[in-house]
């Protein structure tokens, strides 16, 4: 069993960190550090609360410290816990700065520390849907990938330190991370990127929307959006490939019902939820088709009586004039051209179906995420 204490009791620390920490077998959420309130000791009785980062690193029995607090103060608080001998793992971003990432790789390595960055967006039903469609191949290759994460908040929100102006502050830091994060597990590292980061709504002066375009070789292209002014969504996920698409309109269901305090790998999705919440495949299957010289030569083939004795010997009518295969006996307005358009959608069929991400995890929906944190932290696996 590995002790884990918990620095951080906001948003992050009370909805995405400890309820999956109480859920992973291995682990056990040993102590809070919660700087006021009872919230903390409220929901988790068997928890030691404490005021200071110290006195929870006086705690000897900790060895995991899961830091979820304000972004800029990820670097020097990871660090101190590093140098106590306490394995990290950092909320997303990292640090602010590149600098400051590097100096916690480079000292957790020096250390023998095991370092990582939560990246729970990973386990999201939809996303996992995602991720096992475009291994399947189904799509072919993909050649468009859009992640777009919008809101609507044309209010600033009071006291909020991600809309105060200073580092790790804004959108980009709070949302990018998981959608450039997910271009990243599906297609690698890209060979260019774009930016438009910028302030919309008035009074704002934290970056509340971007655009980023991750440029892959080929044609591939992965646009990454988020606003905080969309009255009108984006859909969740868009791809687009040589056989066909996927579009994902509503947004996964694990983090409304964690910051309800409701466990989903706990709940057994509904037929009407798992509706309300797939996606929909549109998968093409091409029929093969015949090239223009080909298709004349079989129609010259088929009837050869019709042009050799002017129909009356057509295998298909008494006459030319009712022989309706053969394409100079119709009537004009009935002739369709060799390339008729209406011919080609004949000549292909498509296939749409639901998917969703709350059946592709198993009967209990979102439950992949206490999963995955025991295989890389309770095993020993993760990045040191």
């Amino acid at each position: 069993m590995i002790d884990v204490g918990l620095i951080g009791f906001g948003l992050a620390g009370r909805s995405f960190h400890a309820p999956v920490i109480n859920a992973v077998a291995g682990l056990r959420l040993a102590a809070i550090m919660q700087r006021s309130g009872d919230e903390a000791a409220r929901l988790y009785p068997d928890a030691r609360i404490v005021r200071s980062i110290e006195e929870l690193l006086a705690t000897p029995d900790i060895r995991l410290v899961v830091v979820a607090t304000p972004n800029d103060t990820h670097h020097p608080i990871a660090r101190q816990c590093l140098a106590a001998g306490r394995d990290v793992i950092v909320d997303k971003p990292l640090a602010p700065t590149l600098e400051e990432a590097l100096d916690l790789v480079k000292f957790a390595q020096e250390r023998g520390r095991l370092l990582t960055v939560y990246q729970n967006r990973r386990y999201d039903g939809d996303f996992q849907a995602v991720q096992q469609l475009v291994a399947s191949g189904r799509l072919g290759r993909i050649v468009r990938f859009e992640s777009n994460y919008d809101r609507f908040r044309p209010q600033l929100k009071p006291n909020a330190w991600r809309e105060r102006s200073g580092p790790g502050t804004g959108i980009l830091f709070d949302l990018a991370p998981h959608l450039i994060d997910h271009s990243l597990v599906l297609f690698g590292l890209p060979e260019g990127v774009t930016a438009d980061i910028r302030v919309e709504r008035e009074n704002a002066i934290a970056d509340d929307s971007f655009d980023l375009t991750l440029h892959y070789a080929g044609s591939l292209r992965a646009l990454l959006r988020a606003t905080m002014l969309a009255p009108v969504t984006r859909p969740r996920f868009i791809l687009h490939g040589t056989s066909g698409a996927y579009v994902k309109h509503a947004f996964d269901v694990q983090e409304p019902k964690l910051r309800a305090g409701r466990l989903p790998w706990n709940e057994t999705p509904s037929k009407e939820e798992q509706e309300e919440n797939s996606g929909v495949l549109t998968h093409y299957r091409a029929v093969p088709r015949l090239s223009r010289f080909k298709r004349l030569s079989q129609l010259l083939r088929e009837h050869s009586g019709c042009l050799a004795r002017d129909g009356r010997a057509c295998g298909h009518a008494a006459t030319r004039a009712r022989c309706y295969a053969h394409p100079r006996a119709r009537p004009r307005q009935q002739r369709a051209p060799l390339h008729d358009p209406a011919a080609q959608l004949a000549n292909s069929s498509t296939e749409v179906e639901l998917l969703n991400g709350l059946n592709l995890l198993g009967p209990h929906g979102c439950d992949l995420m206490p999963a995955a944190v025991n295989e890389m932290f309770v095993k020993g696996r993760g990045a040191r």
